[in-house]
């Protein structure tokens, strides 16, 4: 680690993969103060080349030469690969980063939790709506919320289309669903479908808690607008919040009765883009040697819960029987063990 006047020691990072996702994660690492950006990794070397030169760092050939050059590493590869690199890397002594789904199967987000431990290393998860100012601000007043409705809603796009909707898109908020519930799933009734791909690409779940919760999530990579928002409701209050415009509404009722009263408070929020709070919050944990926010068994609880959503999707196609349509070519992870 070299030494960073504001930030402590800065912290030697490498990107391994710089597709979409981890060209994203260069650019960040390049405006961190707390960040000394060593290099890139690439597949293809072609694109490794392009984004090192980009910004202003260096392509290496592979992971084994980032051994001795970097203190942690950010792993943007496919989700199949996420496992094996992963632990890879762990296993030469450097902390990770791994974007979500953190794994292809419950039993790799096993391994890749057992071989952090082994080695005594920092494993993040990249769900980076965690980091949202709107959710930080939510987490504050959140008080035994009993119903959720959740809507995130893109247009098509090529990337990502490996994996199901489920997996790429409403994992986000299966995550922070589990983050504010905080109580076990004890049902799910999921219903999606594939529109443009071979994989599903709209999906729709019921999810109920312990608790009494329960929650609506709808996920689309197929829709014609951008829609990424979350309302909930617990005791005398609801709560609306925007991910895109990254603020939150609380609504009290003052006075019940026929002629209720309400009060409307806008959250405090600072804006800032998520994924620069992610990392920032992943060199921190590497610094202080600290659990991050989103660790290993966070990432396996949303990966779990994925997984026991898609298998309602696939029961549903096969119950309605709607021929091709009726079971994606998708499985749950633990399917594909």
């Amino acid at each position: 680690m070299s030494e960073s006047p504001s930030n402590g020691p800065r912290i030697r990072v490498a990107v391994v993969g710089v597709g979409d996702f981890g060209r994203n994660h260069v650019r960040v690492y390049r405006e961190l103060p707390g960040a000394e950006l060593v290099g890139v990794v690439d597949s293809n070397p072609e694109r490794a080349r392009a984004v090192a030169q980009e910004f202003s760092t260096t392509a290496l050939p592979g992971i084994e030469a980032l051994v001795g050059r970097v203190d942690a590493v950010s792993l943007a590869v496919p989700t199949v690969e996420h496992a094996r690199m992963g632990c890879a890397l762990l296993e030469q002594g450097l902390d990770v980063l791994v974007e979500k789904p953190m794994a292809a199967s419950l039993a790799e987000a096993d391994r890749l939790i057992a071989v952090a431990s082994r080695y005594r290393r920092v494993l993040q998860v990249g769900h980076l709506e965690r980091f949202n100012p709107a959710v930080a601000a939510v987490e504050k007043i959140v008080a035994r919320p009993l119903f959720f409705e959740v809507h995130r809603l893109g247009v098509f796009s090529p990337r990502s289309l490996d994996i199901d909707v489920v997996y790429d898109v409403m994992i986000h908020d299966l995550d922070i669903l589990l983050a504010l519930a905080d109580s076990p799933v004890t049902d799910i009734k999921a219903v999606g479908i594939p529109v443009l791909s071979d994989r599903v690409d709209i999906a729709h779940a019921r999810v109920e808690f312990e608790s009494g919760a329960v929650a609506n999530v709808t996920a689309s990579r197929v829709s014609t607008e951008r829609v990424r928002k979350m309302r909930f409701f617990q005791q005398h209050e609801y709560i609306s919040l925007d991910y895109t415009r990254q603020d939150a509404l609380r609504v009290r009722v003052r006075q019940p009765g026929p002629q209720p009263q309400f009060d409307f408070e806008k959250l405090p929020t600072v804006p800032e883009e998520p994924l620069r709070a992610e990392l920032r919050a992943f060199l921190d944990a590497v610094r202080t040697r600290s659990v991050p926010r989103v660790d290993g068994a966070a990432g396996r609880r949303a990966l779990e819960l994925a997984d026991r959503v898609m298998a309602g999707i696939l029961n549903h196609g096969r119950r309605v029987q709607l021929g091709a349509f009726a079971v994606p070519q998708a499985s749950p992870s633990w399917a594909r063990e």
